[in-house]
């Protein structure tokens, strides 16, 4: 890492700060009531006013804090921010990750918010807006939730792990996904399908799920609650050795690792739209 970067911790600690007003004003708007502003893929792939309210306070409040980095959010930042340069943080903000379930008043959306240094995330925190939980990690420093250290699950039978997922928005997709379930279901305990990926990935790290797996997460889906979930245990990346990306993102404790990526592997799961 970069001299010209802070240490972990310190990244951290802005992160924390941010994040909590901004998942304070999340949960003010959301009392008040939502309003939807736009729409992004398709019809029912949400941007709600609080959206982009949130990121925009987040986006305030680090170049306040750090005017010389980079950020990159899912509603302004990938538009008014280069990436940082050579040793320099670039932030990355989902400012309500699990629109659809806020706007219908489902407690589980969250703040995410990590930094990044050299393409490697360092510091993250994910905050649900509904319950005020709050995970954190730094790279080498492990995941916490209030102040317990997290360890991910120790199960080492697929055929009894809990394992999360997600579906898109292109009607395709969520066609395809749909059979990669239906294919997998037989082979674990069950699915749970909650609808925010950074909660999911948080969720995992603790072991409150055994795994979780998606195809067409962005960077402020999987930035902050990947770090805490690898800084759990979990093994994250993508099939065939890839990393985790847009075309999958698998997280499993290391024995539930392989024949989990081997069923989704042998399922195309990673195929479709």
């Amino acid at each position: 890492m970069s001299r010209s970067a802070p240490p972990p911790r310190k990244l951290l600690e802005i992160a924390i700060d941010v994040a909590r007003d901004a998942a304070a004003t999340a949960h003010r708007m959301r009392a008040e009531g939502v309003s939807v502003a736009a729409t992004k893929s398709t019809v029912t792939d949400v941007v709600t006013a609080a959206d982009r309210a949130v990121e925009r306070q987040v986006l305030d409040a680090l170049r306040r804090l750090r005017p010389n980095d980079a950020v990159l959010g899912e509603e302004y930042g990938a538009r008014e921010n280069a990436p940082a340069a050579t040793g320099g943080v670039r932030w990355i903000v989902d400012p309500i990750d699990g629109t659809v379930n806020y706007l219908y008043g489902l407690p589980y959306c969250a703040v995410s918010l990590a930094a990044e240094v050299d393409g490697e995330v360092v510091a993250g925190v994910v905050r649900n807006v509904a319950t005020g939980e709050e995970w954190t990690a730094t790279a080498g420093g492990g995941a916490w939730r209030d102040g317990e250290r997290l360890r991910c699950s120790t199960e080492t039978d697929l055929g009894q792990a809990l394992v999360a997922t997600g579906f898109g928005y292109h009607p395709g997709r969520r066609a395809h996904q749909a059979r990669v379930v239906a294919e997998l279901i037989p082979h674990v305990r069950d699915i749970r399908r909650m609808g925010a990926a950074a909660l999911d990935l948080c969720l995992a790290a603790e072991g409150r799920v055994d795994a979780y797996y998606e195809k067409g997460l962005a960077a402020w889906d999987q930035a902050a609650g990947g770090l805490v979930a690898t800084e759990a245990g979990l093994r994250v990346a993508g099939l065939e050795g890839r990393p985790a990306g847009p075309d999958l993102v698998i997280a499993a404790p290391p024995a539930l690792f392989d024949p989990l990526h081997t069923r989704l592997a042998a399922l195309d799961a990673s195929g479709g739209p």
